[in-house]
């Protein structure tokens, strides 16, 4: 029966204390300070631009297999127009450096391929529009969050040094506490921000390496006639 009461003593004793450990996310990031503000504020401009980035390119991607067939036969048969309009059916940066293209159709070759290469430089550039900002968030949030660490260490061994003789356990683990949730939260962000940054980066790669297969292609294209 001793054996009992202790055991359901202890069991009581023990239910608050796990009650207490519970914490919920929203209940750290509230404990972080007003650094937590600045890196929520990052942490959405980083979903954001990804999200966008990463839709932009997918749709940049999306163009018929038999596109380039097609505007080869619309070349040979003297279509100019209609290749054209079929260019500007898709909004794909290859579409447009074909347009581009197209539109030089009658001046010496090396206008046309100078022609295409700036208008491929346009694209990569809007393409690549963004990306600095998110790298520069994924390095900036996990400083950001070592900031909150050392401003919660300062202020942990503030309290303590105008304790006095007062001295409480609670005064350093409080300020460490916070300090460890700014590391945890800049470290967070900057995460998702590096792997999304490296995920478009390597996206763009494969759109730009089909950009230039696609010049060379077309460009070989209007040597045909002259070889006949």
């Amino acid at each position: 029966m001793l054996s009992n009461l202790l055991q359901m003593t202890a069991e009581a004793v023990a239910e608050p204390i796990q009650q207490e450990m519970k914490l919920s996310l929203i209940d750290m990031a509230t404990k972080g300070g007003w650094l937590m503000i600045v890196l929520l504020i990052l942490s959405v401009i980083a979903i954001y631009i990804f999200g966008s980035k990463w839709w932009m390119i997918r749709k940049a991607g999306q163009i018929d297999r038999n596109f380039m067939n097609d505007i080869h036969d619309f070349i040979h048969d003297g279509k100019i127009k209609s290749a054209i309009e079929l260019c500007q059916k898709y909004d794909s940066p290859v579409a447009r450096l074909v347009e581009k293209g197209i539109e030089r159709i009658g001046r010496p070759l090396q206008d046309i391929q100078t022609a295409v290469e700036n208008m491929g430089n346009v694209e990569v550039a809007r393409l690549e529009k963004g990306l600095p900002m998110l790298a520069t968030i994924a390095g900036g949030a996990p400083m950001i969050g070592f900031l909150g660490t050392v401003t919660g260490m300062i202020e942990a061994f503030f309290r303590m040094s105008t304790a006095g003789n007062n001295i409480d356990i609670t005064l350093l683990s409080g300020g460490i506490y916070e300090a460890m949730v700014t590391t945890v939260g800049g470290l967070f962000v900057g995460i998702i921000a590096y792997f999304g940054y490296n995920f478009l980066t390597s996206q763009i790669s494969n759109l730009v390496f089909k950009m230039e297969s696609t010049t060379i292609e077309f460009i070989d294209m209007l040597h045909e006639p002259s070889d006949k």
